[in-house]
């Protein structure tokens, strides 16, 4: 019996070992790094996902440090400490925790007013990303860069893994026509940078005049998801609760933002794991989809009724996607994969939002023209293959993790 008890107490070590642990940009910050902020007037750009490995608010941490002034705080979208709903205005406010005063960068302007910025010495960014253009915090980190080289105001950021690794990166880039706060720059659908390298290749490509300091972390390799970290996931917004949504985010979430007559599973319990409809027969789907091996997924039909949102309380039919292996998971394969298929089979029920809407999500106007045209997922990714390899070199040059 001891001799078991020896062996198991070894493998549960060994697999603690084995779990890497990763030192964040706010906890080297407030270490090794705090010359960046000492005695100087800070403004903060965070939200509640903004925390350090113990789950302490970043706002929280620095408000309560006596060798750092902070004062003054910006919400992005979902706002400081996420009360407000995905798409909702973010309103100026004072934030009832630290008494500071917020300013909206989801209201009535994107970008951090230059007089909200005045009598700052440093301007901190502390945000979780998930790894899509479309996600609306790497937009706000390219309006907070042009805000601060307009009046040399130094940036931080404060950098955090990506939920998809830092190895791959799919889908086509976007057009500068079709530009907006869900494709701020020249980047594909996913990018496989951290925050704090998407600033970095913000600064280089918009040619931004910026000082800009990334507070890099310890312990991350580019192979890692966000379960090989050993952190725990905070809610980013209301529809992203868990890791798993982070990772089916731009699986569905790229369907459900272009398809008017197709559910996401948003206003469902499981927000980003279903696609369906109401003319959709499930098990069909999910058998072709089966045929189709994703990459580290599995399917089964499923039916349900959203609360709330598109389509409330119509009986939908669908597919639930079961993530085993987050390495192997291709976010946007999938995606067109789903697409594709539900073209193949109900091709003539399928409700596309209008082109500019379908562009600003895809990042062209050709991607809805080869959908419709029924060409297969290899011919579509194979329409973007030569600017993706562009997009490589520039993305080469604003990493910081090379292992």
């Amino acid at each position: 019996m001891r001799r078991c008890l020896l062996v198991l107490a070894f493998v549960f070590c060994a697999t603690l070992a084995a779990r890497a642990q990763v030192t964040l940009g706010v906890e080297r910050l407030l270490g090794d790094a705090i010359d960046l902020v000492e005695g100087k007037r800070v403004g903060l750009i965070t939200n509640p996902a903004g925390v350090d490995s113990k789950l302490v608010p970043t706002v929280d941490r620095l408000a309560r440090d006596p060798r750092v002034k902070l004062v003054r705080l910006f919400g992005p979208e979902h706002g400081i400490r996420g009360d407000a709903p995905a798409g909702d205005a973010v309103q100026d406010a004072v934030d009832p925790v630290t008494t500071l005063p917020v300013t909206s960068l989801y209201g009535k302007t994107r970008r951090p007013p230059r007089e909200a910025l005045a009598g700052l010495d440093v301007l901190v960014i502390d945000l979780q990303d998930v790894g899509s253009r479309t996600y609306t915090y790497v937009s706000t980190v390219g309006e907070a860069l042009r805000a601060a080289a307009e009046i040399d105001l130094p940036v931080v950021v404060l950098d955090r893994p990506n939920p998809l690794g830092g190895l791959r990166f799919e889908g086509p880039v976007i057009e500068e026509e079709f530009q907006s706060f869900i494709g701020w720059g020249s980047v594909p659908v996913t990018h496989g940078l951290t925050i704090g390298e998407v600033a970095r290749l913000w600064r280089d490509t918009e040619k931004l005049d910026v000082e800009l300091t990334v507070v890099a972390m310890k312990g991350w390799k580019r192979a890692m998801t966000w379960h090989d970290t050993g952190l725990t996931w905070v809610p980013t917004s209301p529809h992203i609760p868990r890791t798993l949504q982070a990772e089916l985010y731009v699986c569905t979430g790229m369907l459900g933002g272009i398809l008017a007559n197709v559910s996401d599973g948003v206003g469902s319990p499981l927000p980003f794991e279903l696609v369906g409809a109401e003319f959709v027969d499930g098990p069909r789907f999910a058998a072709e989809l089966q045929k189709r091996r994703l990459p580290g997924l599995r399917v089964r039909a499923h039916a349900w009724q959203p609360f709330y949102g598109k389509l409330q309380k119509k009986q939908l039919h669908g597919v639930q996607l079961l993530l085993d292996d987050p390495r192997a998971l291709e976010p946007v394969h999938t995606a067109v994969e789903l697409l594709t298929t539900l073209q193949a089979l109900w091709g003539d029920e399928l409700e596309f939002e209008d082109a500019t809407t379908v562009a600003k999500h895809w990042g062209n106007a050709r991607f809805l023209e080869l959908v419709r045209a029924g060409k297969s997922t290899r011919e579509i990714e194979a329409s973007w293959r030569t600017e993706l390899a562009e997009f490589a070199k520039r993305r080469d040059a604003a990493l910081i993790y090379r292992d």
